[in-house]
């Protein structure tokens, strides 16, 4: 498989805490790669070093074969690097079509744009209620509206940070369905999550950071069932992930 991001020896520190330390991982083109960790075990600081919100401390992060460390974060997003963020942040008094119309704006003219808000919002689930008020949606559709935003931007990579929390079983169920459906889109997508059903069921690989330190990579069997892991993090293997 081809990589589509490469990081390489990431480290940043805040101070004197080192939040990454010395990490590095390849995530490869059209793959669900997760990322997962305790709290504090520096998941959130890789995505916001890879989208731009935080400068790297050192070491390099390669996107198609460029290093992006001192591109700015509008141009990521311009060369196809998208992200969520853990706590959806609708456009308060804007509808759901305007939210994401607002996006494709920016790149299409008004009829292309008119056309690509309705596909993408057909697509996530969101059409039946574009004239809603972005406010006024539950949480997990809050968090669909998130992807749709960032849909609009034609992503190559889109880093998902826990959109699956305080979500209920059959939101989880439906919220993995829609990963999935952007996946088969040839999008790359970088799952941070807390939720172990979901990883379980949606990731090719998993990553699993401890202390801003990589503490194992592989398969979901491989790494779920790694002692190391499991002291860490899993309190149990595989079985007791599925059920988390």
């Amino acid at each position: 498989m081809d990589v589509q991001l490469k990081l390489e020896h990431l480290k940043k520190s805040f101070g004197g805490v080192h939040a990454v330390d010395d990490v590095s991982f390849d995530v490869f083109k059209g793959e669900i790669l997760g990322l997962i960790g305790p709290n504090g075990s520096g998941k959130s600081t890789c995505v916001n070093l890879i989208s731009g919100v935080y400068r790297l401390d050192s070491g390099n992060i390669i996107f198609e074969d460029n290093t992006i460390n001192k591109i700015s974060i509008p141009n990521r997003s311009r060369i196809g690097i998208g992200r969520t963020f853990q706590s959806p942040k609708p456009f308060t008094g804007l509808t759901i079509y305007e939210s994401v119309f607002t996006i494709a704006i920016q790149y299409l003219s008004f009829k292309d744009a008119d056309r690509k808000v309705m596909e993408i919002l057909e697509m996530t689930g969101l059409a039946d209620e574009c004239d809603w008020f972005s406010e006024k949606l539950p949480i997990e559709r809050r968090k669909w509206l998130d992807m749709a935003r960032i849909l609009t931007t034609n992503p190559k990579i889109i880093m998902l940070d826990e959109v699956m929390a305080g979500l209920n079983p059959s939101e989880i169920g439906d919220s993995v369905d829609l990963v999935k459906k952007i996946n088969s889109m040839g999008i790359t997508i970088l799952f941070i999550e807390h939720v172990m059903k979901a990883v379980v069921k949606l990731c090719h690989r998993i990553v699993v950071l401890n202390e801003g330190k990589l503490l194992s990579t592989g398969s979901p069997d491989e790494v779920m069932n790694n002692p190391e892991v499991i002291k860490a993090y899993l309190g149990g293997g595989i079985s007791h992930a599925k059920a988390r």
